[in-house]
């Protein structure tokens, strides 16, 4: 009997048809290819809010991939459980010839790739991944004692001497698609509603950044109240909507800094791929000995705004009103908690991996870690935000307190919950007393 000639294009953390590594490979096969994605049932019932904003992205987004190919006269199919289950259900209906993708560097996709790759080679499937979503991945950029780095700054020199011409060369994946099966009829997309999740009327930032922006962002970076001091790119980078070639190679024309930015991502993902231990437990054993404090009222204030600093709760309505927060004040904020508040720093990573619209396991987990002094970080532990005089560095004005705290300066306002000074002793007499093994306070 002969061999099918269908095989699969499994989209996941890149969604476009321009420059795709894995798609570009899979179109140039001889086989027909079945473009899919599957809403993963095992992720989607770790989210805990119904109006979760990504799956209305992944939705709105695979909905005008499925137009586009619509209109080639082919289809994107669409599916919801357990990828193993879906994939063995296709196979039985086209025994499928190869599976296409591209790599993700997660613990649980690591897992769920890894069974999928066994079930594969039993049923003599063809089951390959590629590099797409970084420049440099895994162990690409080693130590010359080939090791990982775990200081970003050496590691940053190392990538950058390591670019050449072929780093940011695309893929013209778009150019091929006629190898697309035809389908006589589309599938209709599942709804929102059938996967669990409501749709809202929220609108996303563009995948359009402008060549001022990246100039001038060395300058403005650090000012919340400006709109087009940053790119607002980290969700579509996330889930693959632009490519990070095009990105990088921008960045490398208009500004060292967001190129730095850029490689501040591939640092925490080759972190997270060496030492995957960061997702749960400190990378620096010692600061687990901290005396972590574990008050729920406290912690419910930080969550809400309410702190009585404005610049920490600026951030953190900004945050739970539209799942974003600028950098300087995810510094801030995280400090706050972890310094100020005493609380361990998962509690928060696991609080911005709920709501943030660009949330990335490694880059959450790793600025966490930094901002709480227990990761992979040449800065000493004792290094703490002031909340107070960030404000007036960053915010001198008060617009965006003002936008996001409209009571400020009034007696609706609630005053500090702690004494920036006292809040400071306290947290280096915990750490210093966690690196003398100690735990008592």
């Amino acid at each position: 009997m002969a061999k099918s000639k269908h095989s699969l294009f499994w989209f996941r953390r890149d969604l476009r048809f321009e420059d795709n590594r894995g798609l570009t490979e899979a179109l140039k096969s001889n086989d027909t290819i079945i473009p899919i994605f599957i809403f993963d049932s095992m992720i989607l019932e770790r989210l805990k809010s119904p109006t979760d904003l990504r799956v209305q992205f992944l939705h709105q987004t695979i909905a005008e991939m499925k137009k586009k190919l619509n209109d080639l006269g082919s289809d994107l199919l669409v599916f919801h459980g357990k990828p193993l289950e879906i994939l063995e259900s296709l196979h039985k209906e086209y025994q499928l010839n190869q599976i296409f993708t591209n790599h993700d560097y997660e613990p649980y996709p690591q897992k769920r790739d890894a069974d999928v790759q066994a079930w594969a080679k039993s049923s003599q499937i063809e089951f390959h991944t590629f590099k797409d979503q970084v420049i440099f991945e895994k162990s690409e950029v080693l130590t010359d004692q080939k090791k990982p780095y775990t200081v970003y700054t050496p590691y940053k020199k190392k990538w950058l001497a390591q670019l050449n011409s072929e780093s940011f060369k695309s893929f013209e994946s778009e150019k091929l698609t006629s190898q697309f099966f035809k389908s006589a009829k589309p599938q209709k997309l599942i709804t929102m509603e059938s996967i669990g999740f409501k749709e809202t009327e929220f609108t996303y930032p563009g995948q359009d950044v402008s060549t001022s922006t990246l100039k001038n962002y060395a300058d403005d970076r650090n000012f919340p109240y400006l709109e087009k001091g940053t790119s607002h790119l980290g969700l579509h980078l996330r889930f693959g909507t632009l490519s990070i070639r095009k990105m990088a190679a921008l960045a490398q024309k208009n500004s060292d800094i967001w190129l730095s930015e850029l490689i501040w991502r591939e640092f925490f993902m080759q972190i997270l791929w060496h030492f995957p231990k960061v997702t749960n437990s400190s990378f620096r054993p010692a600061f687990e000995k901290v005396a972590w404090r574990d008050d729920k009222e406290d912690f419910k204030k930080w969550c809400d705004g309410k702190t009585g600093y404005p610049l920490v709760d600026a951030g953190m309505r900004e945050l739970n009103q539209t799942g974003y927060m600028h950098n300087r004040v995810r510094m801030v904020t995280a400090s706050f908690l972890t310094k100020h508040l005493l609380m361990h720093w998962f509690k928060g990573e696991r609080y911005f991996a709920s709501l943030l619209l660009d949330y990335e396991l490694s880059a959450n987990n790793g600025n966490w870690q930094w901002a709480a002094g227990t990761g992979c970080d040449a800065a000493p532990y004792f290094r703490i935000f002031n909340p107070e005089t960030q404000l007036e560095k960053f915010d001198p004005d008060l617009k965006y307190v003002k936008k996001w705290v409209p009571e400020f300066g009034t007696s609706a306002y609630p005053k500090p919950m702690i004494d920036h000074k006292e809040a400071r002793d306290r947290c280096l007499k915990a750490f210093d007393l966690a690196l003398k093994g100690k735990t008592d306070t």
